[in-house]
């Protein structure tokens, strides 16, 4: 699969999610005129631009929220202990034409990274400490490539963005049944519509988790299209994070949480159904059947998939 069909791909569920959420506001209206349920412009308009508003501050202070969360020191050249990271960095932003982003260490032992930052604060890439404890250069070159293609295609400001939507819809539907409603006083009419709302919310979620979803593989097929060897590599990085992942009784963590920082997680640590060393690990990834209902309550693709998808990406262009 190339960027430019997953590209398309991500277009066409934006343009649908567009449509959906456009239907949402004629569906409101159209209650507003026949059943008087109370639900006028005006209010939309204001609780848009509250949201607005709200997502915006969110977007600017985030990254300094992230930063404390997870502990995160800036690295700069002269940093005796970690300079090679920045020159990494360095060669991976050239190598995507990119601006060199800020880099930071996480003092977390969970192997991990993530890309975040706002206008405000720049563009930001962090890598855990757990993850330089396990990844040779190579592969964390492998997984910079994918993590400066979430700022290359402007994946957090579109998460915040989306991220937005299934709030303001169940919001709607709480405003519904807790207001009393319509002139004509239908309750039952005015209980199913907002439990519609509250659905459709839910609905919205899954979506979104679908674009996040297909984000991860954009930014894994930018990194094995940019980064020399990364097809393979990112593939060994992905096997030995998963394997690395901590676990609570005998059971994988899910995390389906929509912040901007989760979802750019190279792995969100829950596609490891077996325990096995890392190549062990990769190998049953490459023969294992995944199917939607695997991963559709997640933000990130299957690690089988995302392989899979690695893996037929270096057998088609020898990379």
């Amino acid at each position: 699969m190339s960027l430019y069909s997953i590209k398309l791909r991500i277009a066409s569920i934006l343009a649908g999610i567009a449509i959906a959420f456009l239907a949402t506001f004629i569906i409101l209206g159209v209650l507003e005129y026949f059943f008087g349920i109370a639900v006028t412009s005006n209010l939309i308009f204001l609780i848009l631009t509250l949201f607005l508003i709200m997502d915006i501050i969110q977007w600017l202070i985030s990254p300094y929220i992230v930063g404390r969360v997870y502990h995160t020191k800036e690295i700069f050249e002269n940093d005796p202990q970690y300079f090679w990271i920045v020159e990494s960095v360095k060669k991976v932003s050239s190598l995507n034409k990119q601006k060199v982003p800020r880099v930071f260490i996480a003092n977390v032992m969970v192997p991990n990274a993530f890309a975040f930052g706002s206008p405000i604060s720049g563009r930001r890439i962090a890598i855990t400490s757990g993850l330089l404890s396990i990844l040779t250069r190579d592969e964390i070159e492998a997984v910079l490539g994918h993590e400066i293609g979430h700022l290359k295609h402007h994946d957090i400001g579109l998460i915040m963005a989306i991220g937005l939507i299934p709030t303001l819809i169940l919001y709607f539907g709480y405003s519904i049944l807790f207001s009393g409603g319509g002139r004509r006083g239908n309750s039952g009419s005015i209980f199913l519509v907002a439990i519609g709302l509250v659905a459709m919310s839910f609905i919205f979620n899954l979506m979104i988790l679908g674009v996040n979803r297909m984000r991860e593989s954009y930014a894994d097929m930018n990194s094995a299209e940019t980064v020399p060897g990364a097809s393979l590599t990112l593939q060994t990085a992905l096997a030995k994070i998963e394997a690395n992942q901590p676990h609570y009784f005998g059971r994988q963590k899910k995390h389906t949480a929509s912040s901007p920082a989760t979802m750019l997680m190279f792995s969100d640590g829950t596609g490891s159904d077996i325990r096995a060393p890392h190549m062990a690990l990769l190998n049953h990834w490459r023969n294992q059947k995944v199917t939607l209902k695997d991963h559709i309550l997640s933000n990130h693709p299957h690690p089988a998939r995302r392989v899979q998808k690695l893996e037929e990406y270096r057998k088609s262009h020898g990379n």
